[in-house]
């Protein structure tokens, strides 16, 4: 957990030193190909949480249509500890909130068809002051195992002195990324879907796929527009690395805790989405979310894009939009996005002004576009069909700080002598030579 207050200076201090994600093998352990669907009892609980609540988080995410949907995830985050580890050195659950054991909470979670997270942290201690991981990493991963878990999030606080550690973050990170490996091949069960929070510190992107399924770019979110455009605007400069079992990670989905217009919500999710973050639901109370926000979690048509089984690319900038191309302005980030899925190129387009705007884009802008073609158009909200694109695009009166999502499908060979012959005029020429301008 990083508070938003140092999320600003790590995005200045790391944002000119690389991005250029170099492709690294990813860790193909046989989970975590796609991104993490489900929801993490942190963000606006904090340390209130039990047992109850995350039973009944579990079954409202059954009730609300969560899980038919995909989200498969019922996470609990920090604070579930006692404070001191047992005589024997394992971590113990706390007595009173989680009175009856985690194995016979993850043990009802899964007989809802849910798979569960823990927490922990790689230094001293977790960000809430809980016994942290270092130097027990095989210890404690064995514990998570025996209480039935599947899903490891591991932060990044109490750090070890340098002459204690003697690692950098790659070293800090493999210990338990080897401990995890270690105890699958000699338990024989499943390996934990693995996700790293050292909020983008070091390069993340360049190695987290070696050790992890995914990994925090930033620091944490906050439920307000200038905390996504923040993130947003980093994540474009590093979608390169994102693939298949290897996952820039955003950061919850806050979509329903306040603070967020309802258009900013439906940015928000589209834009984790599309970029093939993890989507993992920070919700304050399910049993309170109401069915704007639902609708917009459960919209099958954005789901599918980031779930899909074919392309795992994340959408990247092919235009800025209001600031000159590979701008990087953390208030305001690129508007114009493309990338490729199973089921043709996707589009987004995302209106950072504080004001209605009409978008518009030649479509050979995206390298994911064929010239001299035209293209059918599926808005991926509305849930419509809206024609033909011949050329260019154009989104009427976007409202302020909302988004357009589109998929667009080769539909054949554009209509005979448009003019001018070439979508893009520069060096277009004839046969002969001659400058078709």
């Amino acid at each position: 957990m990083l508070g938003s207050a140092n999320l600003l200076g790590l995005v200045s201090a790391v944002l000119y030193t690389s991005f250029s994600p170099v492709p690294v093998d990813a860790l193909n352990n046989g989970v975590g190909k796609l991104p993490a669907l489900g929801y993490n009892s942190t963000q606006i609980r904090q340390c209130n949480i039990d047992e109850d609540l995350v039973l009944e988080s579990a079954q409202l995410m059954v009730s609300l249509g969560l899980q038919a949907v995909g989200y498969e995830y019922v996470n609990i985050d920090d604070c579930y500890a006692e404070k001191n580890r047992s005589a024997s050195g394992d971590i113990v659950a706390d007595s009173v909130r989680f009175a009856h054991g985690m194995k016979n909470l993850t043990d009802q979670i899964h007989e809802l068809g849910f798979k569960t997270g823990i927490y922990s942290d790689s230094g001293w201690f977790t960000c809430g002051g809980y016994p942290g991981s270092f130097q027990n990493e095989l210890r404690d991963a064995t514990t998570f195992q025996d209480w039935g878990f599947d899903y490891l999030k591991f932060d990044n606080c109490a750090i070890p002195f340098d002459d204690v550690i003697r690692e950098g973050m790659i070293g800090k990170y493999t210990r338990m990324s080897d401990a995890l490996a270690q105890l699958s091949q000699s338990s024989g069960q499943p390996p934990f879907l693995f996700s790293l929070c050292q909020w983008g510190w070091e390069q993340v992107w360049l190695w987290g796929s070696t050790l992890g399924h995914s990994w925090r770019v930033t620091g944490d979110i906050a439920p307000e527009w200038d905390s996504l455009a923040l993130i947003i605007n980093f994540n474009s400069f590093i979608t390169q690395a994102t693939d298949f079992y290897g996952h820039n990670d955003m950061d919850m989905v806050h979509s329903g805790n306040g603070g967020l217009t309802f258009d900013e919500a439906k940015s928000h999710f589209t834009a984790w989405a599309l970029m093939k973050s993890p989507l993992l639901v920070g919700a304050s109370a399910l049993s309170a979310i109401t069915p704007d926000i639902l609708e917009i979690l459960t919209n099958t048509e954005i789901l599918a894009i980031n779930q899909d089984p074919v392309v795992a690319k994340s959408i990247s900038p092919f235009r800025w939009g209001i600031n000159p191309d590979w701008t990087s302005n953390s208030t305001s980030p690129a508007q114009y996005y493309s990338g490729p899925s199973e089921n043709g190129t996707v589009f987004m387009l995302l209106n950072t002004l504080n004001e209605t705007s009409d978008m518009f884009f030649n479509l050979t802008e995206s390298p994911w576009i064929r010239a001299g073609r035209q293209y059918s158009v599926r808005d991926l909200w509305t849930h419509t069909d809206n024609g033909t694109a011949v050329r260019n695009f154009t989104a009427v009166d976007v409202p302020p700080h909302g988004v357009v999502a589109l998929l667009l499908d080769d539909a054949g060979d554009e209509p005979a002598g448009i003019f001018p012959p070439c979508a893009v005029w520069f060096n277009c020429a004839y046969e002969n030579g001659t400058a078709a301008n």
